[in-house]
């Protein structure tokens, strides 16, 4: 679907395959960021870390991800393999609030069940509901 300004929306299944290639390049970066660290922490010190400890870490670690990519030219490394941008609805680069704010709603959107995704199928541009509150939207890079 194009856009008024020219770019054309990248499609659902596009992005779909993409959300799945981003998480298995997200598995290694959690096994890095994540899952290395509590090893050794329980290695060493012989203490392991509380699930609520290990899931503000997750949270941390793909917040810090998520916003320093969007934010620093709008592509993760899997929206770079898919050739997908991430922009403000007037084709701008997102700014961190944005991204960060994106990335709050990407929670719920999943968490509900994927209804956030699902929506998608219904929207007139055919953007995900987070998109849509954020007021970005994913591009195809030409």
């Amino acid at each position: 679907m194009s856009a008024p300004d020219g770019l054309v929306c990248s499609g659902v299944l596009r992005r779909l395959a993409g959300l799945c290639y981003e998480m298995l390049l997200l598995s290694a970066v959690l096994t890095v960021t994540l899952i290395l660290p509590h090893v050794l922490l329980g290695a060493f010190a012989h203490r392991l870390a509380t699930t609520p400890i290990l899931w503000a870490h997750l949270f941390l670690v793909l917040l810090v991800y998520s916003v320093w990519f969007w934010s620093n030219g709008g592509q993760t490394l899997a929206m770079k393999t898919w050739r997908i941008r991430l922009v403000t609805q007037a084709n701008h680069p997102v700014r961190p609030p944005q991204a960060l704010l994106r990335y709050l709603l990407c929670w719920p959107s999943f968490a509900l069940c994927g209804v956030g995704i699902l929506w998608a199928l219904i929207d007139r541009d055919r953007q995900f509901l987070h998109d849509r509150l954020a007021g970005t939207r994913l591009v195809e890079v030409r």
